[in-house]
């Protein structure tokens, strides 16, 4: 990671910590990083926290915290030190490191890379109202808080609807999660706080008549709960300009890449060689996405999730444009096929677990 990769890396945490809204500042146009001064700790310092402290309305050292929180697990840092006032010192690992780990967790985890037990001590009950949007919203909610350990519950304020079980939903349903640790106590309940997303303008049966359940979930997950959702037939229109066909697309097109490979007779191996700057927007994106997915639960907000995996479709193909990871023609396979093919299933995969959550499936064929 060069001064340039991690003063961008931190610019990006600031953003998203501004984005969750843990920070309340603006967002700076640069972050200034520099190497640490003889008897200093670690290999850059940076006093972003500093800078942001006044604006914030916070001590300096907390939002050291708050930032240090969300680079301590980025490719490429290996330790976030605070010091002194609030500075925020980084140890960097080799190059290739932290992009081996992050292939690497989405091999071992697969679809569940990005799930954790940050919530396991939470139990939430979330009442929504008697429409078909908020009860999609609810149920992509529930996915989304089990995933991250918590244990829910959702139920109908009123009469449901029999047509959502179609599009997965049923009027009361449960999700575990993660068990609390031996002698934990759980927290309390949350306060309720119905979801009422803005209703979608259809019943049911009339959404799974026109689009199928895969569109219809995605074109009232999409847009934020506070914005009208738009149903209309584009959803089904199989071109790049629809999103929800690119993000299928991209999914269908890294599930071909192991095929034709296992065809030519090669596999994938992570960190082969060092995958450069086109493949940085996708390696960024998927070790960002543990982040994204417990912000998503955390604020209520499956449109997140979606926001995500069109960002990593579109990252998935400019990287796949760029850096084939299929040989031509004569051409043998290299160490540099199997390491971006392995960057390309990663991508799959992520995508299949995104849509997932989201209760959408992420066929292999399209």
């Amino acid at each position: 990671m060069t001064p340039a990769d991690l003063s961008r890396t931190v610019l990006h945490a600031v953003r998203r910590a501004v984005d969750e809204n843990a920070l309340r500042a603006p967002v700076p146009a640069r972050v200034r990083v520099e190497r640490t001064r003889p008897g200093g700790s670690g290999d850059y310092a940076c006093a972003v926290a500093l800078q942001l402290a006044g604006p914030a309305g916070l001590p300096a050292l907390e939002v050291a915290r708050i930032l240090r929180e969300l680079l301590a697990a980025q490719p490429g840092v290996r330790r976030v030190e605070i010091t002194g006032p609030g500075f925020l010192s980084f140890t960097l690992d080799a190059p290739a490191a932290g992009d081996r780990a992050v292939l690497d967790a989405v091999r071992e985890q697969g679809i569940a890379y990005g799930h954790g037990d940050v919530l396991r001590d939470e139990e939430i009950r979330l009442p929504y109202a008697p429409e078909v949007r908020a009860a999609v919203t609810a149920d992509a909610v529930r996915r989304l808080l089990a995933a991250q350990g918590a244990r829910v519950r959702i139920s109908c304020e009123g009469a449901g609807d029999p047509e959502w079980g179609r599009l997965g939903v049923t009027a009361t349903a449960d999700a575990h999660g993660t068990p609390p640790a031996p002698h934990t106590p759980l927290a309390p309940p949350a306060p309720l706080t119905p979801l009422r997303p803005v209703p979608a303008g259809a019943t049911a049966a009339e959404l799974l008549e026109r689009l199928g359940s895969d569109a219809a979930r995605w074109g009232l997950l999409r847009p934020a709960s506070h914005d009208r959702a738009p149903l209309g037939d584009d959803l089904l229109v199989q071109g790049e300009a629809n999103p929800f066909f690119r993000v299928r697309y991209a999914h269908a097109r890294a599930r071909a890449l192991t095929r034709n490979a296992a065809a030519l007779g090669f596999t994938s191996t992570t960190g082969a060689v060092p995958y450069g700057s086109p493949a940085r927007p996708l390696l960024d994106l998927l070790a960002d996405h543990p982040g994204v997915l417990l912000a998503a639960a955390r604020h209520r907000a499956p449109d997140r999730v979606a926001r995500q995996l069109e960002a990593v479709a579109h990252a998935f193909f400019d990287f796949h444009d760029s850096c084939p990871p299929l040989p031509s023609g004569d051409e043998k396979p290299s160490a540099a096929h199997r390491s971006r093919l392995a960057l390309a299933e990663a991508a799959g995969t992520v995508l299949a677990g995104g849509l997932s959550l989201l209760g959408i499936r992420a066929p292999a064929h399209l």
